[in-house]
Formats: C-alpha cells, sequence, structure tokens
C-alpha cells in the first residue's frame, strides 16, 4: 500500500447515494494508477505455458494490483452491503455488481439519464430562491448528469443560469450579456456578478421599506 493509500481513507458506501460514492471511488482508484484494472479487469493469457518469466511477473503484478483494489472496494461498502460482493474474485466483478444493483442495468440508466437531462433542461428559478440557493441545485443536477456518463461542460452551466433565473434579474442578466463573452464567462464569474447585483437590490428594497415606515410613523405623529 503507498504512503498516500495510507493517508487518504476510502468514502464508505452504506446504500445511499451511490452516485456520489461511485465518484469518489474512482477518484480514489485513480490517484493509486488502479481504476484501469476495476474498469477493464486483468486478461488472463489462454496459455501461460509459452509465457516468458517478464510476462509472467507482470501477469502477477496485476493480480495484485487487483487484489489490492478488491480490497479497497470491500473494505469501502458497509457491513449489510458486503454480503453482496462477498463471492466476487476481481475488483471489476465486484465494483460491477454495485453498479447493476445500486445504479441499475444499462437500460435503467439511459432512462433515468433521460429523466435527468429533462430535469436540467426545464429547471427554472423560484421567486423564493437565492442565486447561491439556485445554482446549488443547478450544480447538484450537473453532477448527477456527470455520475450518468454525461459531463456538462461549465458553458451550458453559464447559459442555463442566464435563461432561467427570475425576471428580477433581467437587468443584470441583459448587462452581462451585452459586456461579457458568454463563450468564455465561467461560472463563478456569473454567479458572483448575479449575487452582487441581488445583495444590490435587496439594500434597495431595505431601504425603501424603511423610508416608507419612517415617512408613515411621521404621518401618525403629525396626525
Amino acid at each position: 500500500m503507498s504512503s498516500l493509500a495510507k493517508q487518504i481513507s476510502v468514502p464508505i458506501f452504506s446504500g445511499q447515494n451511490y452516485d456520489y460514492w461511485a465518484i469518489k471511488m474512482k477518484t480514489y482508484f485513480q490517484s493509486q494508477k488502479l481504476w484501469e484494472l476495476v474498469e477493464e479487469g486483468v486478461t488472463l493469457p489462454e496459455d501461460s505455458s509459452t509465457s516468458s518469466s517478464a510476462e509472467k511477473g507482470k501477469l502477477e503484478n496485476k493480480k495484485a494490483k487487483d487484489s489490492e483494489a478488491l480490497y479497497y472496494i470491500q473494505t469501502a461498502v458497509a457491513d449489510h452491503i458486503f454480503p453482496r460482493i462477498s463471492v466476487a474474485t476481481s475488483a471489476k466483478e465486484a465494483w460491477s455488481i454495485l453498479q447493476k444493483e445500486y445504479q441499475g442495468s444499462a437500460k435503467v440508466r439511459i432512462i433515468k439519464l433521460q429523466t435527468l437531462r429533462r430535469d436540467f433542461e426545464n429547471m427554472k428559478m423560484k421567486d423564493s430562491e437565492t442565486i447561491d440557493e439556485y445554482y446549488t441545485k443547478v450544480r447538484e443536477l450537473a453532477n448527477q448528469l456527470k455520475a450518468y456518463g454525461e459531463d456538462i461542460p461549465e458553458k451550458r452551466v453559464v447559459e442555463k443560469l442566464l435563461i432561467s433565473v427570475t425576471e428580477k434579474y433581467d437587468p443584470i442578466v441583459t448587462t452581462i450579456e451585452e459586456t461579457k463573452d458568454i463563450t468564455t464567462l465561467t461560472v463563478t464569474e456569473l454567479v458572483g456578478s448575479l449575487e452582487a447585483y441581488e445583495k444590490r437590490r435587496s439594500r434597495r428594497e431595505e431601504n425603501s421599506l424603511e423610508n416608507a415606515f419612517s415617512l408613515n410613523k411621521y404621518e401618525i405623529s403629525e396626525f
């Protein structure tokens, strides 16, 4: 086990939020240079009698690495999940068992992906939401799409935010579209501009309310 592996604890899957757990585990395996084994498995030669010593050594090394990856998967599931993969003899087999059970078959994943795409396209900001709350929802849905194999580029998230915020943001959206290059605008820059506008608008509304209250109080005292 590498020194990096000793420092990083694997996330534990308890049966909930499989997609997020799978993303974290994939990153972990990539950091240990084991993801290829988990994804593709170890190919055994039909006849190893003609293999050279070097080839046999490489194969044994791959088997050892595969056992290491399998151990990480076994360690990363809760005790009540472990029986499902206890019979798996390779990392790929264990990973596939969990994927099929908790993410579904290829057909189920396609249907889920289509649903997520539709939800992403139809998502609109509510009047009661702040920019931070709405962006969190958009980002979470984008992450779910990524977990099912569809990467959402930053440009698409920027465009989604611009066309789906409520009407009260129209002035800042128009300004951004007229003064910024949307193709290079980052999500961080956009959200920062929208939040700054939101705060200024909120302060103006508070001041107007205070002024109205003060005026009303003065009129009552005069009466």
